[in-house]
């Protein structure tokens, strides 16, 4: 069985080979046969024109004596550069440098041979403008075919093609509109460009005309009948790309994103198209590294990313893999997540030494194995237990795992002289209303109050919502729309801050290269975003009427807040050398005073909740205890139902 199958291979593979050949071979002689024709019809005309169309019988004969080596020569060096191996669908600039290169040559040769072999002279005018004719003609020809399949094919199959409008007049749109136009795969033809700023300059890119600005949509499309709108991704901030799909419907036009080009590089030569998506909706200006300062405290040193396999732990790890560490080291309790991540970087083929190790970070022996066995230097602690109601009802394990297990990771750094340790905060931290913010404080406070007498700089970064982590609002509503909706929101005034997970990474990595210790960092978030406006959205952008889904309001849930804080109101902030993130300088505590607090806390991790509830009252007096008739259950009946339209 096996070797009927080999064989069979074999036949395919020799078939293959033949039509490969068998396609070369009619390639060539069909280039090679065009050119031939062309160098002849070139070389007479530059007798032609040398002598007004009126040859002499003498250099008839000089043409006709030199054309056979002529054509020979121009033919072997033609043939030698490779210009008979590709179809000239695909010219591009580099193309007439080639062309400029083989007749270069070719002009080298016929002097050469002019001179020194023949016993007979060619006119030297002759020489000179069969050279100059021989780029114009050979050129034309070869850009006559693209230009043809880019301006004239769509006018005769107007069917087969979307005319589209490109949005942005950099250098980067002006390659892509390009690139569409010569891909006869794509479905769409650009009538041309859409300036994202009123003080562009440019009038055309490339022969491609730039007919306005974006506020100028809908008269643009209507007067040259475009039926779709491209944008690459990142071109807008979400606020104008909201603005933009708004337009867009309004005027019945198809709103596709492009990935930029460095994710566009997969090796061939397919643009790959997708609708938008509620990350572009609420992006904001591109994150600016100051790539230095971070490969100053990540490169060639031993790095440890805790919570390895979650939403945040595991970007961090790709983060941090471009600056080149000499060791990752990822610390996560469920083995599956980390499993995944440690076969996603080590497929990237780096040179970093990456080790997987299953641990709970409030295990202090194993964590001890663990910090003696692979000597971090940089500590990113991801780790933590974040559901806010589902850490309502699990009060003990928030605190063992969010204030204990930060402690028994902080002690260690110290021990271990580890040069960096960045703790990942949220801003349920600030006026805590719930279990996990409280929980989040304390840590916070243990974190400031060891950068007071600790050679390890321990830092904080404190950042909102992160769009679509596990367990976010955005992967609860597209289920929920998968399923025919309703689409559960707490209360309508609810409002949250966002960012995307690699955004949030990104800066977490920034402001830790900034940290000396005692921070807290705090990111830029933007402006906060309602909740129902993020429903809305996802309606949208699920392509369904506006009225489909209900939005149904269940009330605030126990621990929830309706508006988000970054800081405390005594907080001092200030500005860093990076505009996305700022610092906020936390009240004085001792390190006695918390860690006494933190031990008290760590005996009652067991007892009942409300017991643990008011010795978190008792350390962070902003938490207010919870009424027992506060919040509802998910399952409750709803306050109130509302249309999508509301």
């Amino acid at each position: 069985m096996k070797s009927t199958s080999q064989n069979k291979n074999t036949r395919i593979g020799r078939a293959v080979h033949r039509n490969v050949t068998r396609l070369r071979s009619k390639r060539f002689w069909v280039l090679g046969l065009g050119h031939l024709a062309t160098f002849a019809l070139v070389y007479w005309l530059a007798f032609a024109l040398r002598f007004d169309f009126h040859i002499p019988p003498e250099s008839m004969k000089v043409f006709w004596l030199s054309l056979p080596w002529i054509l020979a020569t121009k033919f072997v060096v033609f043939w030698a550069l490779g210009h008979y191996d590709g179809w000239w669908a695909y010219v591009t600039f580099s193309d007439l440098v080639a062309l400029l290169r083989a007749t270069a040559f070719s002009l080298f040769f016929i002097v050469a041979i002019d001179h020194f072999v023949v016993d007979y002279q060619i006119p030297r005018t002759v020489v000179a403008l069969d050279w100059v004719l021989g780029i114009v003609f050979l050129g034309a020809m070869r850009a006559s075919w693209r230009q043809f399949r880019e301006q004239f094919r769509p006018g005769f199959n107007p069917k087969d093609f979307r005319w589209a409008l490109l949005v942005g007049t950099d250098y980067a749109s002006g390659m892509l509109a390009h690139q569409i136009q010569s891909n006869h795969e794509l479905p769409y033809r650009i009538k041309g460009f859409l300036s994202t700023s009123d003080e562009c300059k440019e009038t055309r890119l490339g022969q491609i005309p730039v007919l306005g600005s974006m506020e100028e949509l809908c008269e643009i499309a209507a007067a040259t009948k475009a039926t779709d709108v491209l944008m690459t991704a990142g071109t807008l901030p979400g606020a104008r790309l909201r603005q933009l799909m708004e337009a867009c419907e309004a005027s019945g036009l198809k709103l596709k994103i492009i990935p930029p080009m460095e994710d566009r590089l997969n090796g061939d030569h397919r643009i790959p198209m997708r609708d938008i998506e509620i990350n572009d909706l609420l992006r904001r200006d591109p994150v600016v590294l100051d790539t230095e300062i971070i490969g100053e405290l990540l490169e060639g040193r031993t790095v440890m990313v805790t919570g390895a396999g979650g939403s945040i732990g595991s970007e961090i790890c790709r983060q941090v893999l471009k600056f080149n560490p000499k060791t990752i080291v990822l610390i996560g309790h469920d083995e599956n997540p980390i499993f995944m991540i440690e076969r996603e970087l080590r497929a990237l083929g780096t040179s970093t030494r990456l080790h997987s190790a299953i641990a709970d970070v409030t295990n202090k022996n194993r964590m001890w194995q663990i910090f003696d066995q692979y000597r971090p230097e940089v500590i990113f602690h991801a780790a933590a237990h974040k559901h806010v109601p589902l850490m309502e009802t699990n009060v003990g394990q928030a605190v063992r795992t969010n204030v204990c297990g930060t402690k028994t990771l902080a002690d260690l750094a110290d021990e271990f002289d580890v040069k960096s340790f960045v703790f990942i905060s949220t801003d349920k931290a600030v006026h805590p209303s719930s279990v996990m913010g409280v929980s989040k404080q304390i840590a916070e406070r243990y974190i400031h109050t060891m950068s007071q007498e600790s050679a390890t700089q321990f830092t904080v970064v404190r950042f909102g919502n992160v769009l679509g982590s596990s367990g976010s609002v955005v992967p609860v509503f597209q289920e929920q729309i998968r399923d025919g909706g309703p689409i559960t929101v707490t209360d309508p005034r609810m409002t949250r801050f966002f960012m995307t997970i690699p955004e949030a990474s990104q800066l977490v990595l920034q402001a830790a290269a900034m940290g000396n210790g005692g921070e807290i960092f705090v990111l830029e978030m933007g402006e906060p975003v309602k909740i129902t406006d993020l429903a809305h959205d996802l309606i949208r952008l699920s392509g369904l009427p506006a009225d489909a889904i209900e939005i149904m309001f269940t009330g605030i849930r126990r621990g929830e807040k309706l508006f988000e804080e970054l800081y405390f109101d005594d907080e001092q902030t200030l500005s860093t050398s990076h505009p996305k993130v700022r610092a906020a300088y936390h009240r004085y505590y001792s390190l006695s005073e918390v860690r006494r607090a933190i031990s008290e806390l760590e005996q009652l991790v067991y007892e009942p909740e409300e017991v643990i509830r008011r010795k978190l009252h008792e350390i962070v007096p902003e938490y207010v205890l919870p009424s027992t008739d506060i919040g509802q259950a998910e399952d409750e009946v709803p306050v109130e139902v509302s249309s999508a339209k509301a």
